[in-house]
């Protein structure tokens, strides 16, 4: 493990030096922290008040505002005076592209029409007003924008009986049954959560039973990995072996769902030999596992296992999520090294450049962090539910309030599949490597400037010559495919292929040959060429329907052998790595 400068996680000095945080000051934090969900008043505060003063001493700004004001007035009352007259008369403002919670027929008949066409006029004009206020700092703006978004989805007539025809109609229908259903709901939610039982109807997905099936081998295993090594399908593969890195705030069956998702089980019937770590659940006692034992215990030493049970070959290493930035470290500080180990490298919803990681920042700032290393400093790690509170309030209005209306309002239970029991399936995070992998990339996008440190000494991307097959999702809240797409001026001496599929951070990735209304774009940049704006690429290349495997699995056909191999054998037992036991394994199932 890395030294620990002091117990817990150390606040930051002007110097970016650890310093010991005050024991009286992190109590208060702490003490706040837990009737705040993990959120920092401060910092949205701040946020609000630098709005608000800069909107005090923009006049012009305010007339703006003001106009726009009497103008949704009056749209508003022409609307209702039209639809008075005419109830198919055509709206005065549509929903959002992604906003769908209107689009039901009894959401065109009076008095709902005019309900709904009401709090959108309010929402295009909260949308104005957080925006556009000269001397504003971006994330202040940001952090303003997305605050309101939060209270206006909360607020808006689906979230309420009475404005809600569709719960007003199925009342009516069930004579209440459905309202008593939607409290037996929330009572059996509320029971769980404070139990800290898995959602509802998640004992159809148990891991190495429904999930997670696919046949293999734990094959190594230390303090932080077990490496699976996944039985042949095919009785030839091609030389080159498949290591997947998956990240460690979630669990690795994200890549192995159900057989017919599963991107593990479609690799291994491609002919691939693939190994897969998957990431311990830590602790209390791993407070002080930082990112750089992740790199040695993660990355280095399931190279090192991989290279025991097929040796001298190259690995084809694929990096999901933060799991592909730290292969990326990795691969920078073994290209510094002269380590030639690895033959390419995939990076699925990976970021490299956190200069904008979109309105995941909004959550990573000092006063943030600072409440964030409080509350792991009682415990030693982060919570998933805390994590996963987060990624929900990046898309409140699908993952929070539809569904609390479909299950309180309807009394209508969703059905849960695979992604969603897998989605629920939390991981805590140790304290050091939390609030390290935070500042270092996040905060301080240390990777991305060269002064990433391993070893003592910076692993710069640049240094990098693998080729690169790097995959952006258009709806990704967690890492923007704009934001995945400079790793093309990043990677160096390389050639990049980079694909945009549709879908989101988890749903694009796992996008399984036959998924239906799936498309994606494909165009690989040589080495030498121009660098294209992300905008003028997606213009400018043509989309395809389908899935985006089959292509990368042509991809990593091409940088193995031509000719395939015989499987190599379960484990290595002569080099000590003998099968210790059937996958999934252990680390996965600990809760």
């Amino acid at each position: 493990m890395t030294d620990s400068s002091v117990a817990g996680v150390p606040a930051t000095a002007g110097d970016g030096q650890p310093q010991r945080a005050d024991p009286l000051d992190q109590l208060a934090y702490m003490t706040l922290a837990r009737s705040t969900r993990g959120l920092s008043p401060a910092a949205a505060q701040l946020a609000w008040h630098d709005w608000a003063l800069h909107l005090a001493i923009s006049p012009g700004k305010r007339r703006k505002l003001l106009e726009e004001a009497f103008d949704g007035h009056r749209r508003f009352l022409n609307y209702v005076l039209r639809s008075a007259a005419n109830p198919n008369c055509p709206n005065c403002v549509e929903p959002l592209e992604q906003d769908r919670r209107y689009e039901g027929d009894a959401w065109q008949k009076w008095p709902f029409n005019v309900i709904h066409q009401g709090f959108l006029l309010q929402q295009e004009w909260w949308q104005s007003a957080a925006s556009g206020v000269r001397g504003v700092s971006g994330q202040h703006e940001d952090m303003v924008s997305f605050s309101a978004r939060q209270w206006l989805d909360m607020l808006s007539p689906v979230n309420f009986f009475w404005t809600n025809p569709e719960v007003l109609q199925k009342t009516a229908e069930t004579a209440g049954a459905n309202l008593l259903q939607g409290a037996r709901n929330w009572l059996e939610d509320l029971g769980g959560l404070l139990a800290g039982a898995p959602p509802a109807n998640s004992e159809g997905f148990i891991v190495g039973k429904d999930v997670g099936v696919t046949p293999g081998k734990v094959v190594f295993r230390n303090h932080l990995i077990e490496l699976i090594q996944y039985a042949p399908a095919t009785p030839r593969v091609y030389a080159a072996p498949v290591l997947i890195v998956p990240s460690w705030i979630m669990k690795y069956y994200i890549l192995d769902l159900s057989p017919h998702n599963s991107m593990v089980c479609w690799l291994v019937d491609q002919g691939h030999t693939v190994f897969m770590v998957s990431w311990r659940n830590p602790g209390s006692d791993d407070r002080d596992l930082g990112m750089e034992d992740y790199r040695q215990l993660g990355v280095m030493a399931a190279l090192d296992a991989v290279g025991a049970i097929v040796p001298e070959r190259q690995v084809n290493a694929v990096g999901y999520c933060l799991g592909g930035t730290l292969l990326a470290i990795a691969a920078a500080a073994m290209a510094r090294d002269g380590d030639e180990r690895l033959r390419s490298m995939s990076l699925l919803a990976a970021e490299i450049d956190f200069r904008e990681p979109g309105e995941l920042s909004l959550f990573i700032g000092e006063s943030q962090l600072a409440f964030l290393e409080s509350i792991m400093a009682d415990k030693g790690y982060l919570d998933g539910w805390q994590m996963a509170g987060a990624f929900q309030l990046l898309n409140s209005q699908d993952l929070i309030w539809s569904r609390r209306m479909k299950e309180y309002l309807l009394g209508e239970r969703l059905e849960l599949f695979d992604l969603m029991a897998w989605n629920s399936d939390t991981t805590r995070m140790p304290a050091r490597m939390h609030s390290e992998y935070l500042r270092k990339l996040y905060l301080d996008n240390d990777f991305a400037d060269g002064r990433y440190l391993v070893d003592g000494i910076p692993a710069i991307p640049s240094d990098i010559h693998l080729p690169v097959f790097a995959v952006g999702t258009v709806r990704d809240h967690v890492a923007p495919w704009k934001t995945v797409y400079k790793v093309h001026r990043l990677i160096g001496g390389a050639d990049v292929t980079f694909v945009l599929t549709s879908g989101g951070h988890n749903a694009g990735v796992v996008s399984e040959p036959g998924h239906a209304n799936r498309s994606f774009q494909i165009a690989t940049r040589k080495h030498g060429q121009r660098f294209t704006d992300p905008d003028k690429w997606r213009e400018k290349i043509p989309a395809q329907q389908g899935s985006w495997w089959p292509a990368w699995g042509d991809w990593l056909a091409a940088r193995s052998s031509e000719e395939q191999v015989v499987p190599p054998s379960m484990g290595a037992t002569k080099a000590g790595l003998a099968p210790l036991g059937e996958a999934p394994g252990t680390y996965v199932l600990e809760r």
